[in-house]
């Protein structure tokens, strides 16, 4: 594909009404196959044929998941920089990849492979044979995940190449499924795979039939070349990565910017995108609100959605710490001791004893409790550290992108420059230098860092 060509997308989940705004404006896209809710907002017609790029929201709602050719995937994802906290990643375990790897170890419901730079895992029902530790295996990588969910991506022994409307599957011996539509298509299937249909298949013109099959053969195609020429000796490695994936996490700013997009289509609550994403029986409860009320302006409704749907007072939370390069640790969970319908919680932890507490250099005793205080939409948080006498400890100050409470969990993305304040008073600034390591490796924008370091200043002056 050359920049010249058109680019073809198919978009899915909570964010497909604000993307297929955003995408209508970028030069050389178009959206097809669009869903009925968004054939219904859209004064437009789409077309039906095959996706260049598909972009789906991931699991747990936070952002999306770019798949394609890696010029199509290139293009898209220069659209979706919504906002100063959209940060995107590479996937390293690209979705229809093709690997040799071996077993490390066995599971109760699958075997974790490595597969060099990475590890995947593969259940016991994706293969036919019996799996043990040490084992070789040629794989295919048919989910992966996002990086912020920390999980392993689904492995597959069977090779296949997935489409929007069909997908075909490598046997040494098929017998074809659907031969009555193949035998009216003007397309081959080669010896050795097998076309399994989709149901949109079955409404589904020839023509786009035939478009999407074609592409198909191409990538089948590069599947059999490069099975054909790969060094069978080598214990781990990549041998096919026709497609790309890409990750784009967004953040708070860019879930509001969002709205913006979506509100130029069909009326949207404040914070609609940030509600979806925080739970799923609010993501309903936002569609019927928004199809009862047609003008929806305002603030973002904390109190309401909190009073809902959590966190009270007296309700658990995980504190959800993301990390610049995508990945996400938790640092525990804690209670909720008060909540300011404003956007405030406080939540108390209790830690354990031994090591010092980062940057503070204070000592962690048995009856220490940890005292944060999350707000809405922050730049930052502080954590007091106080002793089982009551003491103050110390106290460190997160900069992250803007704070999300959602239901369960708070989430954010570290940006790694922090201001603490030690008991005797004095007033640090920690960690610049692993901001600055963080733009030289691309995982921060250097606006982000920008805005990380004056909020910083910021809270330094404050403290001191």
């Amino acid at each position: 594909m050359t920049d010249r060509e058109l680019l073809t997308v198919r978009i899915r989940g909570i964010y497909a009404t604000a993307l297929t705004e955003r995408l209508r404006e970028a030069e050389g896209v178009t959206v097809v196959q669009a869903s009925p809710p968004i054939r219904r907002r859209f004064e437009t017609t789409f077309g039906d044929g095959p996706a260049d790029v598909t972009i789906e929201t991931d699991d747990r709602r936070l952002g999306v998941g770019l798949v394609g050719s890696r010029d199509g995937v290139d293009r898209v994802r220069d659209a979706l920089d919504v906002g100063i906290d959209t940060l995107g990643w590479d996937d390293p375990t690209p979705q229809g990849a093709i690997f040799d790897g071996v077993v490390t170890e066995t599971l109760g419901s699958g075997a974790v492979v490595d597969l060099g730079e990475s590890e995947g895992f593969l259940p016991f029902h994706a293969t036919s044979a019996h799996v043990e530790t040490d084992d070789r295996l040629r794989v295919q990588v048919t989910e992966p995940p996002a990086p912020w969910n920390d999980d392993r991506p689904a492995l597959d022994t069977t090779l296949s190449v997935r489409g929007d409307m069909a997908t075909l599957v490598r046997e040494e011996s098929t017998s074809a499924a659907g031969p009555d539509l193949l035998d009216v298509l003007s397309v081959d299937v080669p010896d050795g795979w097998r076309v399994l249909w989709d149901r949109d298949a079955d409404d589904a013109d020839f023509d786009v039939l035939e478009a999407s099959l074609d592409g198909l053969l191409d990538r089948a195609a590069r599947i059999d070349d490069a099975l054909s020429t790969h060094d069978e000796d080598t214990t781990t490695d990549r041998i096919v990565d026709s497609r790309a994936t890409q990750w784009v996490l967004f953040g708070r700013e860019s879930r509001f910017a969002l709205d913006e997009d979506r509100r130029a289509v069909t009326p949207t609550m404040p914070g609609h995108h940030r509600i979806k994403a925080g739970d799923e029986a609010a993501s309903a409860a936002v569609d019927f609100v928004e199809d009862l009320a047609p003008d929806l302006d305002g603030e973002f409704p904390f109190d309401v959605v909190t009073r809902q749907f959590g966190p009270q007072e007296g309700d658990r939370v995980a504190i959800a710490h993301g990390k610049p390069d995508g990945r996400t640790i938790s640092l525990g969970r804690g209670d909720v001791t008060e909540r300011n319908p404003a956007g405030t919680i406080r939540v108390e932890r209790e830690m354990s004893p031994g090591g010092t507490y980062d940057a503070l250099g204070t000592k962690r005793r048995a009856g220490d409790v940890a005292v944060t205080k999350f707000t809405e939409g922050k730049w930052w948080y502080p954590t007091v550290y106080r002793g089982e006498d009551g003491d103050r400890r110390g106290t460190y100050v997160n900069v992250c992108t803007p704070v999300e409470v959602f239901p369960d969990e708070v989430r954010y993305v570290d940006l790694h420059v922090d201001v603490v304040k030690h008991a005797d008073g004095t007033v640090e600034r920690v960690d610049d230098d692993e901001l600055d390591a963080a733009v030289e490796a691309g995982n921060v924008p250097e606006e982000l860092a920008e805005k990380a370091r004056d909020v910083a200043s910021a809270v330094e002056n404050a403290l001191s």
